[in-house]
């Protein structure tokens, strides 16, 4: 199918890779179908996940597990039984990027992530049952944080990267 969008012009999509969002996302409710598109670089953790309803509207978005290595939001058992989940493997997991201009404030939000089942194509936008994660976590600081735990760093004196876990 050709699909013409805002964003990325013309494109084609395959209309059995199109996302079924029952309740739509909150704020965008009546926005029920979606479809999750790469821009250019397929190994950027990096999507767009684009409205089959509005032409105009794409969220940027991340598989948070890229940026947070030990993000394990619990999924809640009325999302598993909404999205008919059998297993594991059959889950994608995207948190909706805030992007702004100043690239140290673009934020994810890991409290909210949508959560889409890929063997049949529905989704939904799930608030998690804990404190541990916000609607903006900072992605520039989170990979700092990272950085600092595997002990990257320069050396001054040396002008050299030291890399060790």
């Amino acid at each position: 199918m050709l699909f013409n969008t805002k964003h990325f012009g013309k494109i084609e999509i395959d209309q059995n890779k199109i996302i079924e969002f029952k309740d739509g996302i909150p704020g965008f409710e009546d926005q029920k179908r979606f479809i999750v598109l790469h821009d250019g670089d397929e190994n950027s953790p990096f999507r767009w996940m684009q409205s089959i309803d509005n032409t105009d509207l794409a969220f940027a978005v991340v598989n948070p597990m890229f940026i947070v290595a030990d993000y394990d939001g619990e999924i809640p058992y009325e999302a598993i039984k909404t999205l008919e989940i059998e297993r594991i493997e059959d889950i994608m997991v995207l948190s909706i990027l805030v992007v702004t201009e100043e690239v140290e404030k673009i934020s994810m939000n890991l409290k909210a992530p949508i959560i889409i089942n890929t063997k049949n194509n529905r989704g939904m936008q799930v608030v998690l049952d804990t404190d541990r994660y916000s609607v903006r976590h900072y992605i520039v600081e989170e990979l700092g944080r990272q950085e600092v735990k595997i002990g990257a760093g320069v050396d001054k004196e040396e002008k050299r990267v030291n890399c060790h876990r």
